[in-house]
Order: C-alpha cells, then structure tokens, then sequence
C-alpha cells in the first residue's frame, strides 16, 4: 500500500459529512507540523478550517481543499460501508475518495516528498482546509480569506484539489468558474374558486409568458474561455393541491451560471425588466453564490500543464465548466487559481470511487508542480 493510499483510506473512514471535520485536519495538521509548517486553525461558528505554512517569504503557493463530504444516501445502495475506504478491483471505494479525500492525500505526499529533496525552497508552501465547502460555505475558505486579507497575507499560486478529469488524470485543468446568481421569485395572484376566474387572478397563467420569455432568451454568446450563460428554473411550485382552487401565489426558483461577458447586476436588471413589462405583481429575492473568474496562461498554468506532460505523458485542456468550487474566494485577492484533481465521474454518487494508480500519479504531479514552482535549482 502506497503511502497516499494509506492517507486516502484513514481520511475516509472518518464520516466527516459537512459541516463535520471529524479529525481529518488534526490528523494532517500533525504530519505538517513535522515539516515544519505554523499549524493555525481558523473555526469560525461550527465550521473547522485549517491554515498551515511553511515559510514567510514570497512567492507563496498554496494548495485548498475541503476534508467535508456529502451525505452517503441509502447506505443499502453501496456495495460496502462508505466509510469503510475499501480497495477492490485497483479502484478505492467511500465517500470522498474523489471529492476531494484522495487528492488531499496526493497534495500531503507530494509536500513531502517535496520538502524532503528541497528543504531549503523557495518562496512559501501554505495549506487552506475547510469542512464548510459541500455545506453554505459561509464560515469555510470565504471567512479564511478575509482574515488573511486583514493582515496582508497574500496567495501568490493557488491549487485547488477539486476533480477536474472527465476520461483520464491530467486531462483538464479548471482554470476558471462561471458565476452563480440564484433567485426566489413570487408572483402574486387572487385566489378564488375555479368556476369564477373572473373573481380571482390567477398568477401561473399571468406569469407563464414572462417566464417562457426568460427561458427563451440569449444572455449572452460567452467568450474563448466561458460557454453562453445560461437560465434554469430549478422549481415551481403553485396551489393549495385541490382541482378546484386557483391558487394565490406562484414560486419560482431559477439560476444563472454566467460568463465574464455579463454581471451580477446586469442579468437582475435584465430579468426585472421583463417582469415589470409583462405587469406582474411580484417580490424577488436573489443571491449571489460566486462571480466567475478566471486564471488565463502563466506561471502556475504552464508549470501544471508540464508537471501533467512529465507524469502522464498528455497533454492538458483547460475548461471552465462544472459547478462553483472554494477557488472563487480565492480568485478576487489576485491569486493565480487552477483546480487539478482526479477523474470527476463518481462525485457524489453512490460507489464513488478513484483509481488507486490515480492517487500515486496525481500526488507525483503535485510533486512536479511544486518543483518547477518553487525549487531553488528551477
């Protein structure tokens, strides 16, 4: 058993379901503080997050992850324990092993390998954990950042361990995540008895142009780097659930996974402009998940691409697709931000799963990573 799938299995079989931590940053925080990083934990409400570094000058390169993972589900649906971090047929088995357990062990092996052959490197090596990321992420990376923020201390090169492959390790790189804007919408009718609509409003039939006209619109044609934004409604919900009754009130919940050709601000003028001149009576909530951001060609790029052509032999692409990740706190302070990790096909699915060959090949990448970063010799 390789050393990264030792620390792969013990980091899953702690059940650390979001917000809980369940001792996964105690137990790397111990293996850092004997490489001789200044271990500071950062809690902030029930959340744990970690910040450790090695170092005090610039640049410094950071690696970011999250030791919480999402609920099992039906534990009678897996074929073992998801916590029981089983290896079966090269491939390791649990909740987290590829979000994102498996390539926190790669990033901690690969330190210390590392640190092993260049105890001396330069710059700085820094560790940013949290339990807050499949949760709110409200008191997680975000509230981590503020502080360093605070006292001026600034991520120069920024890995995040999120999977990014689709077919085979090192295929991708997320340089890049669209923005996230949620809204609730209401639209307010008359409630009243089928039989007399002329007695009553009815707030679907008033707000169903209104939202075909949304769902038809094109936002915008993205760029080189984002596709189109895009407008989904998520849920709809009207009636008191009798055949007889027009209901009062309709509820919407819709999302925008946008590019850099737009804002925040834009699309909620957009789309309240469209409310007003289809004159529905209406309250709106929204709320912002995450701006998009993006890391074009540079050092930490190029340095990842040729750390994936050493190990793997392939050349890389680089995507902004997917979901949001803990990279777009980071993003705004001017980091260079890039998620590299393994494949993403069993996330959050029962079974989930990774290679074992995977976790030794990634945390040699990692490796490479950091000595075309920050050896002395480079």
């Amino acid at each position: 058993m390789s050393e990264t799938l030792e620390l792969a299995r013990a980091l899953i079989a702690r059940p650390s379901v979001t917000p809980e931590d369940a001792g996964c940053q105690e137990l790397l925080a111990d293996r850092l503080r004997l490489l001789g990083f200044e271990i500071e934990p950062m809690p902030f409400g029930e959340v744990r997050n970690l910040w450790a570094r090695r170092g005090s000058d610039g640049p410094l390169f950071c690696f970011a992850g999250h030791t919480d993972v999402v609920p099992p589900g039906p534990l009678e649906a897996w074929e073992s324990d998801p916590f029981a971090a089983e290896v079966r047929d090269g491939l390791l088995y649990g909740r987290g092993a590829a979000d994102m357990k498996g390539s926190i062990a790669a990033m901690a092996t690969a330190v210390e390998r590392f640190i092993a052959s260049h105890p001396d490197h330069r710059g700085s090596i820094a560790w940013l954990l949290t339990s807050d990321e499949e949760g709110p992420a409200v008191n997680g990376t975000v509230k981590v950042v503020e502080t360093l923020e605070k006292r001026r201390e600034k991520i120069d090169w920024c890995l995040v361990g999120e999977p990014s492959c689709s077919k085979r390790l090192g295929d991708t790189i997320k340089n890049g995540r669209r923005g996230s804007l949620n809204a609730e919408l209401l639209v307010k009718g008359v409630q009243g008895h089928v039989a007399y609509p002329h007695l009553a409003r009815n707030p679907v039939h008033e707000a169903l142009p209104a939202l075909a006209e949304l769902a038809a619109t094109e936002w915008d044609s993205g760029n080189e780097f984002f596709p189109p934004t895009t407008f989904q409604i998520s849920n709809i919900h009207a009636g008191t659930g009798a055949t007889n009754v027009i209901p009062g009130e309709l509820q919407v919940i819709f999302n925008f996974r946008y590019s850099t050709e737009t804002t925040h601000e834009a699309l909620e003028e957009r789309v309240e402009e469209v409310l007003e001149r289809h004159g529905l009576e209406y309250a709106i909530e929204w709320s912002l998940s995450g701006k998009p951001f993006l890391t074009p060609a540079g050092a930490l790029v190029e340095a990842a691409r040729k750390a994936i052509r050493d190990v793997a032999g392939i050349e890389t692409g680089l995507s902004t697709s997917g979901g949001t990740s803990d990279g777009r706190f980071i993003a705004p302070t001017g980091a260079q931000v890039i998620e590299l990790g393994p494949l993403n096909t069993t996330i959050h699915k029962v079974n989930e799963c990774v290679a074992v060959e995977d976790l030794d090949l990634l945390s040699e990448i990692y490796e490479r990573l950091l000595v075309r970063l920050l050896a002395t010799e480079t």
